[in-house]
């Protein structure tokens, strides 16, 4: 149990979403300060909040590092002081299930679905738990891959968060070698727990997941495994583009690519035309909400 103080921002979904990509571009950040954005009323989908949760009372610190996450103008934070919690027992009710393609996201205090693949993934630090759309479609993208015929022996998972993605990978290609890899440390210890959880093997033999913390393509044990006949990247626009040559490198000719992470609009035009610069064609693409999710084909040399 525990009290912690909540902050409050109200603009535009625009902004709110600029805000939050702002924040997963930061370096420097108090981690103690969780933020999220959220539509207030479906009724009027353009009005969302930015909302921040601290452990004691907020200082001006705080509030203006939220405010300096907007472009201009910065609205004004509301703070309040949040009643005794059990907020990790509250996070795992709030979060229901999500059945994506083949599988079936929850955390662990939801009965299993036997009729699908079921992976248990708590409430964490880190990203990809299968709420955010980009989570949920890539698992979509990844079953509809496997429903092509598509095989891969080696997959790489950049950017894995939760482990998520990779461990779907491993259940559509039993016998291929996972390298997951994250910019994070805390994803290393997240990612082994939810391994433990749900039954994976860790290693380095086929039919295992190895991880690494790396930025991008920057490790030895991932370019040593390449090249990738499938290779997941859920990051952010930016850093798509900027890692679409390291990508190139990395896939094999004829080998898949799945990004995510981008909005439907100027990001993805942006990653999508970095991509066919960097010889990849679009093979498949779907949205979830505002956000693409994209399945590219390196060319093969000629």
């Amino acid at each position: 149990m525990s009290t912690s103080w909540k902050l409050t921002a109200h603009a535009p979904k625009k902004i709110v979403q600029a805000a939050l990509l702002a924040h997963d571009e930061l370096e420097e950040w108090d981690y103690d300060l969780v933020i999220a954005g959220r539509e207030l009323d479906e009724d009027h989908p353009q009005d969302w909040v930015l909302e921040g949760w601290y452990p004691k009372k907020p200082g001006k610190d705080q509030i203006a590092a939220l405010q300096h996450l907007f472009e201009g103008k910065a609205p004004k934070v509301a703070i309040e002081r949040l009643p005794e919690t059990d907020w990790v027992a509250q996070s795992q009710q709030g979060t229901p299930p999500i059945h994506a393609g083949n599988f079936y996201v929850h955390t662990p205090d939801f009965v299993p679905d036997p009729t699908l693949v079921n992976f248990a993934i708590p409430a964490s630090q880190a990203f990809g738990t299968g709420q955010h759309d980009t989570t949920a479609g890539c698992l979509e993208m990844l079953s509809a891959m496997k429903a092509t015929g598509m095989r891969a022996r080696r997959i790489a998972d950049i950017g894995t968060g939760t482990g998520l993605l990779g461990f779907a990978a491993m259940h559509l290609w039993p016998r291929a070698q996972v390298t997951a890899s994250d910019i994070d440390p805390i994803c290393a210890e997240v990612v082994h727990d939810n391994a433990a959880l749900n039954g994976i093997a860790l290693g380095p033999a086929p039919g295992a997941m190895t991880m690494v913390i790396a930025d991008g393509m920057e490790d030895p044990l991932l370019q040593l495994r390449g090249p990738y006949d499938l290779l997941i990247a859920n990051i952010l626009a930016g850093p798509l583009v900027e890692l679409s040559q390291d990508f190139a490198a990395s896939v094999a000719p004829g080998g898949s690519l799945l990004l995510a992470g981008l909005l439907t609009g100027a990001q993805e035009s942006a990653v999508r035309r970095a991509y066919r610069r960097a010889g990849f064609r679009l093979a498949a693409r779907q949205t979830r909400g505002d956000w693409a999710i994209l399945w590219f084909k390196r060319r093969r040399i000629i």
